[in-house]
């Protein structure tokens, strides 16, 4: 059963789906954890602190982040795998040009290869930055705070981290929408709804990442 729906088309799309609402499920919780920089480095690094703790007595010492972490790398690799091979049988099928030229898509979906390279590429970069503090010179394990406005300190830092929060905005707004279509939620009446619903995801994701190196930038956060 479960190797049926692995390589059918069907469940590749229904498992992109998943993961998809999974991983922005984790977006929305993160941006809104991103924000409390903004109330300085106490509440930031007690943040911080707390996902280390979080499930505690019950549970070990990063326990429930370490769960967190291993469910998430398994949504981001069954999402990857899947739009990988969706995108080879959809090249299999058709391996000659459209004699009539195809309906302009929108910029969201034209880009959503790329930008699913250019977001896996900076996860990589984050975790390397600001979990392992392997590429960032001044890392100080315990103090998050600090390292933030480390990274966003550097031209460099911001043009990464900017990037990649436009490309996961493109990427939400016609990732949602898909998801919706593949799980049966759409329908005429609703269309414009999810599309709406999705366009606001998208501004309110964009938006939030993007104030935080923005506040950096400008000595609003220091």
């Amino acid at each position: 059963m479960t190797r049926t729906l692995w390589d059918s088309t069907v469940g590749k799309k229904t498992i992109m789906a998943v993961t998809g609402l999974i991983m922005l499920g984790y977006l929305v919780a993160h941006m809104v954890g991103n924000l409390k920089i903004f109330f300085g480095p106490g509440e930031f690094d007690g943040y911080a602190h707390w996902l280390r703790t979080m499930g505690e007595p019950i549970l070990h010492y990063e326990w429930a982040l370490w769960i967190v972490r291993v469910g998430l790398v398994a949504a981001v690799v069954l999402h990857g795998i899947s739009a990988y091979q969706l995108s080879r049988r959809d090249i299999r099928a058709r391996p000659a040009k459209y004699v009539h030229k195809r309906p302009r898509a929108s910029y969201a979906t034209r880009t959503m290869r790329w930008g699913g390279i250019i977001l896996a590429l900076f996860i990589v970069w984050h975790i390397l930055d600001l979990t392992t503090g392997t590429v960032h010179t001044s890392f100080e394990a315990g103090h998050p705070y600090q390292n933030v406005i480390d990274t966003f300190s550097t031209w460099y830092g911001n043009v990464i981290y900017i990037v990649a929060v436009l490309a996961m905005g493109l990427h939400v707004q016609h990732g949602f929408w898909s998801a919706a279509q593949t799980l049966g939620v759409g329908n005429a009446t609703r269309d414009r709804i999810l599309k709406t619903l999705a366009n606001v995801l998208a501004a309110v994701l964009t938006l939030g990442f993007v104030s935080v190196p923005v506040a950096v930038m400008t000595g609003v956060v220091s």
